[in-house]
């Protein structure tokens, strides 16, 4: 018989962390559980004069999806591209074969320039290369770049290993970016690390947050 009414004043359930209070799977009583979606924090990474960040350790089979939040990422170098690659388990470097597609809008402080484009020039298409996550990216005091990266399922050893991203910027020429990322890595290899990096120079400062989500 299904549980159709509560009295909460005799639940006898331990309170946890980062749990939520659920039916059973009989429907006739009460217990704790995983929160669907919550995301747990495993690694930050802040960038002082870093030629790269990386993500060497806790990605595994834990969870189906890996997100990495990053915030005032700032470039040493002027108009220069943030981008990442994976490797996998076992692995000779971040050099795994990508193919993408890259979307952006722009819109300038002047007014006088707008509009969504593909751009071409920022997929890639059987490329060992590092995928751009926007590009133009200024040097100026109060530029810089922040978005989300999702990876799913890095240890999936059947399927290629799929990615999005969204990430906005302010460019060097004082235009606003928002550029989306969509691909795959064309490999059935577990992935157990990522690397961040400017297309040149050093990463001047900012924060990567990496999270899994169950």
């Amino acid at each position: 018989m299904a549980l159709s009414k509560v009295n909460f004043n005799s639940l006898n359930v331990t309170p946890s962390a980062s749990k939520v209070l659920k039916f059973n799977s009989n429907n006739n009583g009460l217990e704790t559980g995983d929160v669907g979606g919550a995301m747990t924090l495993i690694s930050t990474q802040t960038a002082s004069s870093s030629s790269t960040i990386d993500f060497t350790s806790g990605i595994d089979s834990t969870y189906k999806e890996y997100i990495f939040k990053f915030t005032d990422i700032h470039p040493a170098t002027d108009n220069v591209q943030f981008s990442f690659q994976a490797n996998v388990s076992g692995g000779s470097g971040f050099n795994e074969t990508i193919t993408s597609t890259f979307f952006t809008a722009y819109h300038n402080e002047a007014d006088d320039n707008a509009g969504v484009t593909y751009a071409a020039s920022y997929d890639l298409a059987q490329s060992t290369s590092f995928q751009p996550l926007t590009y133009q990216i200024g040097n100026d005091n109060d530029h810089s770049s922040n978005g989300t990266l999702h990876l799913f399922d890095p240890s999936n050893t059947t399927f290629v290993k799929h990615f999005i991203a969204r990430t906005s910027a302010s460019t060097y020429h004082d235009y606003e970016r928002d550029s989306f990322v969509a691909g795959y890595f064309n490999t059935t290899s577990a992935i157990d690390e990522i690397q961040f990096k400017m297309s040149s120079g050093n990463i001047d400062s900012g924060t990567i947050k990496m999270y899994g989500v169950t």
